[in-house]
């Protein structure tokens, strides 16, 4: 699992250069796993994306790379005969929204936060905006497709600055984006509006959407519960603990930098060495984030 993660990210780092243009797309494979009732998550190189069927058509959360749309779009047509007519972003990171202009000339309705839009029209590889969502919010959506009441939440400045959290009540099913790494140390974009702070809050968030009943799919990592969303959260918040204290105590950068005892409570540095986000980077990131 490790490996995989590490892959996933490598790619996302790829794919923000010209160099990703050369990669090779075609060992990958989409795979579909199902949720509940007509809800799946679909695993792939990048994000995990999240499928809503019925009669309404398709309803998509991310689409990972542009030179995946293809295998996606096959591998969502053996679960749905409908066309793909609604899709959301739950950030504007290039593993959530690569296919975004493939999609979209497919005549799916592509909706988000309006600082995604923002962001993603800032970025030379889509200069024609033919990617940008159409749709835009600043708090909350609420949609009514196939059978669900689906909730669209805005939560502040965590994984970045234009997160949303998506549930589905009637199928109890929760989709996180990236405010939410199943199994490892998150990414806290802080170049981008991330925070700490924001991160916390977001996971406060969705646990108070869902019950002890309810299916998450995160941003990376295995379909997850609520049990498991709350010790995310805990992590969270005893990381920051542990880092704001020893800023307090007069700790440098480097020191918490370097400080293993910070976070080995839930990954020693050698668990995760092949995470993207290692026990050092995870510390740098509180602290660069409580700093502020």
């Amino acid at each position: 699992m490790k490996t995989s993660i590490k892959v996933i990210f490598t790619l996302f780092i790829i794919s923000t250069s010209s160099l990703f243009a050369f990669q090779d797309m075609q060992d990958v494979t989409i795979e579909i796993i199902p949720v509940n009732d007509n809800v799946y998550m679909l695993k792939g190189a990048g994000g995990n994306i999240g499928v809503l069927t019925g009669d309404d058509g398709v309803f998509m959360i991310d689409d990972q790379f542009a030179q995946l749309t293809e295998k996606i779009k096959t591998a969502i047509g053996t679960i749905s005969d409908q066309p793909i007519r609604f899709l959301v972003n739950t950030h504007h990171h290039g593993d959530h929204t690569g296919g975004n202009a493939n999609f979209k000339k497919d005549d799916a309705l592509i909706m988000a936060h309006e600082n995604v839009r923002k962001r993603l029209s800032l970025k030379d590889t889509d200069v024609k905006n033919d990617g940008l969502p159409i749709i835009t919010f600043n708090d909350k959506m609420n949609l009514h497709i196939n059978n669900n009441d689906i909730v669209i939440a805005h939560v502040h400045n965590a994984h970045t600055d234009g997160d949303a959290l998506i549930y589905f009540p009637q199928s109890n099913v929760l989709n996180t984006g990236d405010t939410f790494f199943n199994g490892m140390f998150p990414y806290i974009d802080l170049e981008s509006g991330g925070s700490v702070d924001g991160d916390i809050k977001a996971a406060e968030t969705g646990i108070s959407l869902i019950n002890e009943n309810t299916k998450i799919i995160p941003g990376h990592g295995a379909i997850a519960n609520r049990s498991d969303y709350k010790a995310y959260l805990n992590m969270l918040k005893t990381i920051r603990e542990n880092v704001q204290k020893a800023m307090e105590e007069g700790a440098t950068e480097d020191e918490i930098v370097n400080n293993e005892k910070l976070t080995s409570e839930f990954f020693t540095d050698k668990e995760a060495s092949e995470f993207y986000i290692n026990g050092p980077k995870i510390r740098g990131t509180f602290y660069n984030s409580l700093k502020k």
